[in-house]
């Protein structure tokens, strides 16, 4: 099957593509609001999805990429008091893996909020996150 491309619509005219508005409402679901995340950022995370998925992703994976993104943006106080401490558990567990592995969709998330400046300042201490730029 043929990848399609992502959109965010212009000028009203073309609406925005079915995955970047999948995404919106998970964040939404997730009590991100969707316009504290760069377009950029979100198109990037439907593109680390379908390179995960090796196509295009089912829409039952859309909430599970926002958790992970609503984690990283909201830290762990702001993620457990919109959604409990179960899913909080869940998202810790899933960037103590992404962490220690370094590689995945959700190392690929982590990765993109904190180079987005979007990683909650919390977080990065908590878990010593550091990203090392190439001079």
């Amino acid at each position: 099957m043929a990848r399609r491309s992502s959109s965010f619509g212009f000028m009203g005219r073309f609406g925005r593509s079915h995955d970047l508005r999948e995404l919106d409402k998970a964040l939404r679901a997730a009590d991100l609001h969707p316009m504290l995340v760069p377009e950029g950022v979100k198109l990037a995370t439907v593109n680390l999805m379908k390179d995960a998925q090796g196509g295009e992703p089912p829409d039952h994976a859309y909430p599970y990429v926002a958790d992970m993104l609503a984690f990283c943006v909201l830290g762990a106080n702001g993620f457990a008091g919109a959604n409990g401490i179960e899913r909080l558990e869940a998202v810790e567990a899933r960037m103590r893996t992404a962490l220690e592995e370094g590689d995945g969709l959700d190392a690929g998330l982590v990765l993109l909020a904190h180079h987005a400046r979007l990683l909650n300042p919390g977080l990065i201490e908590e878990y010593g996150i550091s990203a090392e730029e190439d001079e």
